[in-house]
């Protein structure tokens, strides 16, 4: 995981969807990937929306099941990309996990993170942190 301020991605000028998510409301999940989806509707090449939407699932899902608060979900399109960023007030850092086979489907959200992310990383804030990643459009 590598260390990041704000990049390029986020900068002032596009297109944002900002959410809060009620602690442990999984019923969020969905929700958010509706709201995504029509942010991204004609952003980046095919295919990479629906990578959007997935990683965006995974950040949502790890931050209501895994902390006791509330978070506050950011997604930002600028002129290089998409940047999304999930707020929780927890300081525990998460930690990329080698899946067991007998552990079903989870522990590999972080996974998936960064193996389809084009950049990811954790950053803290005065209480709690904020996970991240950023996707490239690519060409349309």
């Amino acid at each position: 995981m590598e260390e990041a301020a704000d990049s390029a991605m986020g900068r002032p000028g596009g297109a944002q969807l900002r959410r809060r998510l009620g602690r442990a409301d999984l019923r969020a999940v969905p929700e958010v990937r509706k709201a995504l989806r029509e942010l991204l509707r004609h952003w980046g090449r095919p295919g990479r929306s629906d990578v959007a939407e997935l990683l965006t699932s995974e950040l949502v899902t790890n931050a209501l099941i895994h902390t006791d608060h509330d978070a506050v979900l950011t997604a930002t399109v600028g002129p290089r990309g998409l940047r999304v960023e999930v707020r929780d007030f927890v300081g525990r850092r998460p930690t990329l996990r080698v899946p067991n086979a007998d552990d079903g489907t989870h522990g590999r959200g972080l996974i998936l993170v960064q193996s389809l992310a084009d950049a990811w990383g954790v950053r803290a804030h005065g209480v709690g942190k904020a996970v991240w990643f950023e996707l490239d459009g690519g060409a349309v």
